[in-house]
């Protein structure tokens, strides 16, 4: 099988029966060999951060119904949905709640908990093969009977910017928060172009609300983050709890407003934490309609020389308004950039610790 048989997503259907019950025709399917088939089927898949709510809240986007591609093929969404993470073998994600940054601050709260019940009530259906969790033993016991492992996370802490929000909201229950997205809010800047104005870093709401996040054993998510807001949560976060960058690019590959530079990696590693490596193309170096799941790799392997595969994990974005390379257009094809990672020379072991292993070594030590 040569490089191009392995890096061409083959067109036609997707078999309906579980894509583990054929795991050679899956490999036939994608072009990719049978060893990277085996790797997503047999590993404890995790992805830190998928986004497909935020279609379920703007249009109706069924999680619940297995999509196809739409008419954009997968461009910015319909790249995941329960049925398909589950058929692709994502044993676990973290579902996340974008905040409204234009939102009232009085109807901020407000909008969040109906959010959150109406994820919860999505997630709790009886037909959807999901257990909702919140740390490490609950997965266990998901996955011990086979069910997809649900976390709850949020993107954009200005939902939480009221000072009762803490009292008003179970903090307990979000695996993961997100600081800022890509507007500036009270609790600190962003690393998007739409700051205006200078890095102001971390706020005085901010230094309070990651205090009682921790305090809950919240992790504190720093994906958007401006540089100065990076460091001083570095500096002021309680040293027993790890920071993650739940999805990112790296700057040591592609330098990007939107990345983490090396020296940002190594101190979410020496925190214990991790980072999830994203999919969309233009963050990766590539084109916005031509990505390839090579870009996605490249990002790995330096993240892998650079902290180790033990602090590396998925953080797709599915759904999340991106990219995705067009040989890994969707969930389905994720064995794809495990084929492109044994491309590389990448072992097996270290990539079982980035298709799961990373992420349940911090939810047992963080989040037992």
């Amino acid at each position: 099988m040569d490089s191009s048989q392995k890096r061409r997503v083959r067109s036609g259907p997707t078999p309906e029966l579980p894509l583990s019950d054929d795991r050679s025709g899956w490999a036939r399917h994608l072009g990719v060999s049978r060893a990277a088939v085996d790797l997503v089927v047999d590993s404890e898949v995790v992805d830190l951060h998928v986004d497909s709510f935020i279609w379920a809240r703007l249009f109706g986007y069924d999680l619940l119904k297995r999509h196809g591609q739409g008419p954009l093929g997968a461009r910015w969404m319909s790249q995941a949905d329960l049925p398909r993470l589950r058929q692709a073998g994502v044993g676990s994600a973290v579902w996340i709640i974008t905040t409204n940054p234009w939102r009232r601050r009085r109807n901020r709260l407000r909008a969040l908990v109906a959010n959150y019940r109406r994820l919860l009530d999505t997630l709790c259906h009886p037909e959807s093969g999901t257990e909702v969790v919140t740390n490490y033993r609950e997965y266990l016991a998901a996955r011990a009977t086979g069910k997809h492992a649900a976390f709850i996370g949020l993107q954009g802490a200005n939902a939480l910017s009221d000072a009762a929000s803490p009292s008003a909201f179970p903090l307990e229950q979000l695996l993961l928060v997100t600081l800022v997205h890509l507007t500036n809010s009270d609790i600190g800047t962003t690393s998007s172009p739409l700051h205006l104005g200078r890095d102001r870093g971390l706020l005085t709401r901010g230094r309070a609300l990651i205090q009682e996040l921790e305090a809950q054993g919240t992790l504190v998510d720093l994906a958007h983050a401006s540089p100065r807001l990076f460091w001083d949560v570095v500096a002021m976060h309680a040293p027993a709890r790890p920071l993650i960058v739940s999805h990112t690019g790296l700057s040591g590959v592609t330098p990007h407003w939107r990345n983490l530079d090396d020296r940002q990696l190594r101190a979410i590693a020496e925190s214990g934490g991790v980072a999830g490596l994203l999919f969309h193309g233009p963050f990766l170096g590539d084109p916005h309609w031509g990505g390839s799941v090579r870009s996605v790799a490249r990002h790995l392997v330096h993240g892998i020389k650079t902290v180790g595969a033990q602090h590396l994990c998925l953080g797709s974005d599915w759904d999340g308004l991106i990219a995705t390379p067009l040989d890994m257009p969707t969930c389905l094809e994720l064995p794809c950039l495990v084929q492109a990672l044994l491309d590389e020379g990448i072992d097996e072991v270290s990539i079982e610790w980035i298709l799961g292993k990373s992420v349940l070594r911090l939810l047992a030590l963080a989040r037992p």
